[in-house]
């Protein structure tokens, strides 16, 4: 495809989302709590939106789609624990909202804090966050790069990619916060789902003649890519050392957590999580298709990262359609990495700078936090060229790094006798094995970093917890209003 056809849609794109970013951030003011969680004043429509186009990024129709050209099958089971893991959402949601609503909180990392009574703790989930979540953000950034390339042989350098990337993000989120990048997300959600389902029926009909004939032509060519574990990818140990962290991945990456303060209300909350639930369902499966159609078409690719790109050179897919799902790939990652590195400014802004300095003043938080966006970007893009393995399994590496923060977050709303040091000492050690295990190639047992990571955390936070004095006082205060706020509302 000529490189000028993919610069035209995306300045399109670019210039209709900047046109929604103004108009959302009509009237926003120049307060900590309007910039980054929107004043919790999101309704259950955009929250939906905003909450599928944050959770699903160039992963989806890049990632995952390359994940099942590679492994088969087990790609499907592999996400659909992420599925699954909605059960969380349902569970803390509620919590999340009555605790945040009550407390004034703006990031997760405020809400360990105060109900652990420790300063330390907040800085230390917070740098932990930054610490992961960087490589996350450049996975999205990688994935455009790819796109872009793939799709017009090599007239698009992988960098321009990445600077047309970083520099749409670092406007939409600059420009005015959250309630910028809810609107944005909005828009992109509907791009990336309407984009999506049109181009899979495309390719299956096209090629196929429909959803038989692509699985007639699986079977008859690839049939492990039906069967488990498949073609050799996935074994037990690698689809759970992969799936654990993303069953927990509404809870550990703070960028989907602090979705859960915006909503305006509990209802707005319900509608968030079933507008999601139908979201995500549809689009994991539009992007296994999309895999396996790759897989069936165009079998001799040397990554699974080259899937989508290669499959919308084919004639199979028209020009426009091919367009319009590169700008909905686009829009996916675009999306994620607005709300992860709006996210990282907060948390620089709540549980850095105002932990040093209580009496700040909320102007110079504010500043320093819309300081940091562009900064966070420039970092992702930096980690970016490095171009480190699969997309769909650094996105993973990324979760099993931030699970160490999860039994933290169990035991705030859970275990009274959870305690600070437990907290820090679970993610602080947890969070260097993860690390070293990624990195390092470290396999103890055959088990992946995503399973040691959270079994180190959660032992150190009971074992040192057990060994130390709680807040009481705290503990009891917090659940025990939680709790009765839940019952009172019949939020259980």
């Amino acid at each position: 495809m000529k490189a000028s056809y993919i610069y035209i849609a995306v300045t399109l794109y670019f210039i209709l989302g900047t046109v929604v970013a103004v108009y959302a951030k009509r009237g926003m003011t120049h307060g900590v709590a309007d910039f980054f969680i929107a004043n919790r004043t999101i309704g259950g429509f955009v929250a939906a939106l905003t909450y599928s186009a944050t959770t699903y990024s160039a992963f989806m129709m890049v990632g995952l789609a390359g994940l099942t050209y590679v492994g088969g099958v087990g790609a499907w089971g592999f996400e659909l624990i992420y599925l699954s893991g909605l059960v969380l959402v349902a569970f803390f949601g509620p919590r999340f909202w009555l605790a945040g609503k009550k407390y004034g909180y703006i990031t997760p990392c405020e809400l360990l804090g105060d109900r652990y009574q420790s300063k330390a703790l907040q800085a230390v989930t917070a740098v932990a966050s930054i610490i992961f979540l960087i490589p996350y953000s450049a996975v999205q950034l990688m994935g455009i790069g790819t796109l872009m390339e793939g799709m017009s042989k090599g007239a698009i350098p992988f960098m321009a990619g990445l600077v047309i990337a970083t520099f749409v993000t670092i406007i939409w989120a600059y420009m005015g916060g959250m309630r910028a990048v809810a609107w944005t997300d909005s828009l992109q959600a509907l791009l990336m789902i309407i984009v999506a389902t049109i181009s899979v029926l495309c390719v299956v009909y096209g090629a196929f003649g429909g959803f038989g004939g692509l699985f007639d032509v699986l079977a008859a060519k690839h049939p492990k890519w039906l069967a488990v574990p498949g073609p050799g990818y996935f074994n037990m140990k690698a689809f759970v050392a992969l799936a654990l962290p993303w069953f927990f991945f509404c809870l550990s990456n703070p960028q989907v957590s602090q979705r859960l303060f915006i909503p305006k209300s509990l209802g707005a909350m319900r509608t968030m999580l079933v507008g999601f639930l139908v979201f995500g369902f549809i689009y994991t499966f539009i992007s296994i298709i999309w895999g396996f159609s790759a897989r069936a078409l165009i079998p001799g690719l040397k990554s699974g990262d080259l899937a989508t790109p290669s499959l919308l050179t084919l004639d199979v897919i028209p020009a426009v359609i091919a367009l319009l799902v590169m700008v909905g790939i686009t829009a996916a990652a675009v999306s994620t990495t607005n709300s992860i590195i709006l996210t990282l400014s907060s948390m620089v802004a709540q549980d850095i700078l105002k932990v040093s300095n209580p009496n700040i003043e909320e102007s110079k938080l504010y500043a320093v936090g819309r300081v940091f966006v562009p900064l966070f970007a420039i970092a992702a893009f930096l980690f970016a060229t490095l171009r480190l393995g699969l997309i769909a399994v650094l996105s993973v590496a990324s979760s099993a790094g931030l699970l160490v923060i999860v039994p933290a977050i169990i035991g705030a709303f859970f275990w009274k006798r959870g305690t600070a040091a437990g907290a820090i000492t679970g993610i602080v050690v947890g969070g260097i094995a993860a690390f070293w295990f990624q990195f390092g190639g470290v396999r103890p047992l055959g088990w992946g970093p995503g399973v040691w990571s959270g079994i180190i955390s959660a032992s150190l936070f009971i074992i040192v917890s057990l060994l130390t004095a709680p807040p009481r006082e705290k503990a009891n205060e917090f659940m025990d209003y939680v709790n009765g706020a839940l019952k009172e509302k019949n939020a259980i």
